[in-house]
């Protein structure tokens, strides 16, 4: 359990290149691990939300709807998944969809330490001392959105630069999966509205 959640995340962390190394070719790392990850992001957000000290929240906790919240937080990582997953499949990646999940989520594990402790010191800060936690919290989604970079670039055996242009044409697949996400409920819509009226009609034809 130790050497699951903490010792090899924390490797990872430390060890970027190597850690992901061993986790496509050594097998090391669990996918349930990675997916445990990934749902502690979610939950942490929203207690981020909730108990931030209010020197730098400006949320109301009254208008929370935590299944948003969950959203919010976890589509785009899909999105980053499926989106990275067709490009690289055809640009030759090496990697597999769930060897990307489970970079995804493992690059959150400092995303998750970093969030949690500025949490709890958000609580103690003065006016004079809220850059710091501006600070922390950009640092943890530096090092998770470094961490993302290293990990895709590993599992797939490209170079930094190969790895950059893949970075841009997942960013891109991502637009067009939410461009057609969107005209497709847009069309469902549509055609709801039509069939409700044509019901309608006959009804009142009858």
């Amino acid at each position: 359990m130790l050497k699951d959640f903490i010792q090899f995340p924390w490797y990872i962390v430390t060890h970027p290149i190597e850690g992901f190394y061993d986790m496509k070719f050594e097998k090391k790392g669990r996918l349930t691990v990675a997916l445990t990850f990934i749902g502690l992001m979610a939950l942490v957000n929203i207690f981020g939300l909730l108990y931030t000290g209010f020197m730098v929240n400006h949320y109301n906790p009254f208008f929370m709807n935590s299944i948003m919240q969950i959203i919010y937080t976890i589509m785009p990582l899909l999105l980053f998944c499926i989106g990275n997953w067709s490009i690289t499949t055809l640009v030759d990646g090496k990697g597999k969809f769930k060897e990307i999940v489970m970079v995804v989520g493992y690059a959150a594990f400092p995303y998750l330490i970093v969030t949690i402790l500025n949490m709890v010191y958000s609580n103690f800060i003065t006016p004079s001392e809220a850059a710091f936690y501006y600070f922390f919290r950009t640092f943890a989604y530096g090092i998770m959105l470094f961490l993302l970079f290293t990990g895709t670039m590993v599992i797939h055996e490209f170079t930094v630069k190969r790895e950059m242009v893949t970075v841009i044409l997942t960013l891109i697949a991502m637009a067009v999966i939410i461009f057609v996400a969107l005209l497709f409920f847009s069309v469902i819509q549509q055609i709801q509205g039509f069939m409700y009226s044509i019901y309608k009609e006959l009804t009142l034809r009858m």
